[in-house]
């Protein structure tokens, strides 16, 4: 499987998360950038969790359906359903879609797991689906991956 190479303007991989990005600060979404897409790629859809939460994996933001040319996402994207290019967002462990920054409880850092995954196709239109649904769908279809993690803690 081909790997994707992610950025993530403010912080790189196994560095702090900024306040801003978190319930500390605005809660904006981050501003990522990624190259190493395959050829026959049809979609893009990114994961963030947390797999130390107390009560397990705290899922943060579901991204997909997001235009394969797509190589750059903007800070502080909206938290709608389906965005203005098609992209369409799932339901997150806060009960809302959208990015939901870290805010763990206070003590050890934690690890936020942004997944960037290449799609050989589109994602049947579901806004507001779950992790584990949009796992499923994106079962057989993964081109690329990539994985960065940023660490927080209260």
């Amino acid at each position: 499987m081909d790997k994707i190479i992610i950025s993530i303007e403010g912080f790189k991989d196994g560095e702090t998360i900024p306040d801003i990005y978190t319930c500390k600060g605005k809660d904006h979404s981050p501003s990522l950038s990624w190259k190493g897409i395959p050829a026959g790629t049809k979609s893009i859809a990114l994961i963030m969790d947390d797999p130390d939460a107390p009560g397990g994996t705290f899922v943060h933001w579901l991204l997909y359906n997001v235009p394969a040319q797509t190589q750059k996402l903007p800070e502080a994207m909206p938290n709608d359903r389906t965005l203005s290019d098609g992209s369409m967002q799932g339901m997150t462990d806060f009960g809302r879609t959208g990015y939901g920054g870290p805010c763990p409880p206070p003590g050890k850092p934690h690890r936020y797991y942004f997944k960037l995954y290449a799609l050989d196709s589109k994602i049947a239109p579901a806004p507001g689906i779950s992790k584990e649904e949009l796992e499923n769908k994106m079962l057989g279809h993964i081109l690329a991956k990539g994985e960065l993690i940023g660490i927080y803690k209260r």
